[in-house]
């Protein structure tokens, strides 16, 4: 009975760590997505995901109400589906404070990637770091989880043998998406930094 209290608490603990990398995951896709928009001094789709706009009183993202794509590797295209949209989505582009400004012609709104300066790289390099830290808060978050988990089970009677290698696994994770995060950001400073 009490091999079988061990097998279901072990079952538990897995259940928990998986939970744990799961969190870790998300807050790696959450930083590739926040990564994404910061730009870099070239066009890119990306920059303006996130973008809502009113449509028809709905707040919808920009890439359901137009095509957005790129002219040149400096200038973005936002081809609206309906003309009558035109107006609404260059609202949203300017109070996303993205330091753009849209130019609508009537028939498609384009922005022009301003070159950056060396002081908004040194600007954007921090942002990028700073969107590591908070990433590195989720897997933080996830590890804690997990070894509160790991602790309770060992009140519960896990041998403590056993408790080491789960700790030891947790941390193993940890470890892992916390270089992913240093990864990420150090390649997304360097593109920065890159005249």
């Amino acid at each position: 009975m009490v091999k079988n209290a061990q097998v279901m608490e072990a079952e538990e603990l897995q259940m928990y760590i998986d939970e744990s990398k799961e969190a870790m995951e998300k807050a790696i896709d959450h930083l590739k997505k926040e990564l994404a928009k910061i730009t870099t001094g070239k066009a890119n789709p990306r920059a303006l995901d996130g973008i809502l706009v009113d449509y028809y009183g709905a707040p919808t993202p920009l890439n359901q109400v137009a095509n957005v794509g790129t002219a040149d590797s400096r200038t973005l295209t936002i081809q609206p589906w309906e003309k009558t949209m035109l107006a609404p989505i260059e609202k949203s582009i300017f109070e996303a404070n993205l330091g753009f400004t849209p130019q609508n012609d009537g028939e498609l709104i384009r922005i022009n990637i301003p070159m950056l300066t060396e002081d908004r790289r040194k600007e954007l390099a921090k942002r990028a770091k700073a969107l590591g830290e908070e990433s590195k808060l989720g897997i933080r978050s996830g590890r804690r989880d997990a070894m509160d988990a790991i602790k309770k089970a060992v009140k519960d009677g896990y041998p403590e043998d056993s408790v080491k290698d789960r700790e030891n696994e947790v941390q193993g994770l940890t470890n892992t998406y916390n270089s992913k995060v240093d990864d990420l950001v150090q390649a997304k400073e360097a593109d920065i930094m890159k005249i």
